[in-house]
């Protein structure tokens, strides 16, 4: 390569002052420093520096807190909707173990309408299946139609909604309803589950109160009846006890001087004025209400191995069916005989002990007048001796104040019957 002389390297060029413009030329004049624009680095925009601020400290919550919280929630419809905030969520939700399931209406095989009214078709429980529907579940929230799964055939399960073509789903209203089986199938640890009805089953007047409770296995191990003409509150206008005459209702009610008299005893009105045939249709409907919502219970119950509570109730709480740990895995080992005449779990032949008030004042000043209470066993379950010295699970088989007014009846004369199978 050839060398380069210093002879032939650029000359510095040397500018004098006198040869630049004049300052006061505005072109170079200098502007003040507010007036200068700047400019913001673009590359910044499209390769971002991490932000520690904007860290979502959520994320740094364990999965144990958060299905503490879930399980506090509850509400299957809350966590469905839990379900699709995230994919976290979508995987921590199914591990739920305490759940509940609201039923929003209740729908009969005859109904061939679907806009027919649920609260009439919930007050008819004998004339068909009930299958409970949950709905809620709008079209347009497809996440969450996605979290419930696919849909299948309704044929294996009691509890569905429609048939095989339409995939075990009723729309009504623009409303796709899901049965509970169909809500529950994705959880895979439910440990406590509680299902309410709308309403109870038995359409009862006004101002009567009729309560049961019953525990099942594979059949019917006890229930707790609890009825009363009519219940009157404590006010500043409660009518006068002392003053109280007998009604025309039927019931066998009497003033309040002869309970204090009657020694525990049932009045013969009782007997002749329709309160005893009465006490039988509150007895035989609530059985039938107990055992038709056991029978309901079989797809959830086999599907779901890790239960250790199953509590079914209503919103009005008319009625509750229990089943604890060991009664549900008997149910999984022996299937339960049902009804030949409907579809309901059999109720097998019965030993009943009933206890009478012709009107019971609770410590809070309520009044049931014509009060009955009714414990029931299966005959080949019952042993009279023990029953009287241990009667602890018919006094707490209600909340307060019902749960005062079962301890106070227990005390009163007992009257025994029995009732075949049905």
């Amino acid at each position: 390569m050839p060398s380069t002389l210093l002879s032939d390297l650029p000359t510095k060029t040397i500018i004098s002052a006198s040869s630049l413009p004049d300052p006061s030329f505005s072109f170079f004049q200098s502007k003040p420093m507010s007036s200068l624009r700047v400019y913001p680095d673009l590359t910044s925009r499209v390769y971002p520096e991490p932000d520690h601020r904007r860290i979502d400290h959520f994320d740094r919550l364990p999965d144990s807190l958060l299905l503490l919280v879930f399980n506090k929630i509850g509400d299957v419809k809350a966590l469905g909707r839990c379900c699709v905030v995230s994919r976290r969520f979508h995987s921590l939700v199914p591990q739920v173990e305490n759940v509940v399931v609201r039923v929003d209406c209740v729908i009969s095989d005859d109904d061939s309408s679907p806009s027919a009214s649920a609260s009439d078709k919930s007050r008819a429980p004998f004339s068909s299946l009930f299958r409970l529907v949950f709905g809620g579940i709008v079209k347009p929230l497809q996440a969450l139609g996605q979290f419930l799964g696919p849909r299948r055939s309704s044929s294996a399960s009691s509890l569905a909604v429609g048939n095989e073509d339409d995939g075990g789903e009723l729309e009504q209203a623009g409303v796709t309803h899901h049965s509970p089986t169909q809500v529950l199938k994705n959880f895979n640890e439910i440990r406590f589950l509680r299902i309410e009805l709308p309403s109870g089953e038995l359409g009862i007047d006004d101002g009567v109160l009729l309560k049961w409770r019953a525990d099942f296995g594979s059949t019917l191990d006890n229930c707790v009846i609890l009825g009363a003409s009519s219940v009157i509150q404590p006010g500043p206008n409660k009518p006068s006890l002392a003053n109280d005459v007998v009604s025309g209702s039927g019931d066998g009610v009497c003033p309040t001087n002869a309970v204090t008299d009657d020694n525990g005893s049932i009045p013969d009105s009782f007997y002749t004025n329709g309160g005893l045939k009465l006490r039988v249709v509150w007895t035989i409907s609530s059985l039938i209400a107990a055992s038709a919502r056991h029978y309901l219970l079989q797809p959830i119950i086999s599907e779901h191995k890790t239960l250790d509570s199953l509590v079914l109730t209503d919103a009005d709480g008319q009625g509750v069916l229990y089943m604890n740990r060991e009664q549900l895995e008997e149910l999984r080992v022996k299937p339960l005989s049902a009804s030949s005449a409907s579809k309901r779990t059999l109720v097998p032949a019965l030993n009943m002990r009933l206890w009478y008030a012709p009107q019971l004042e609770l410590p809070d000043g309520v009044v049931l007048k014509g009060a009955t209470l009714v414990a029931i066993r299966p005959s080949e379950q019952s042993n009279p001796k023990k029953e009287v010295s241990d009667l602890s699970w018919v006094s707490t088989a209600f909340e307060e104040p019902y749960g005062t007014a079962a301890k106070m009846l227990v005390k009163r004369r007992t009257y025994c019957l029995e009732m075949n199978s049905f």
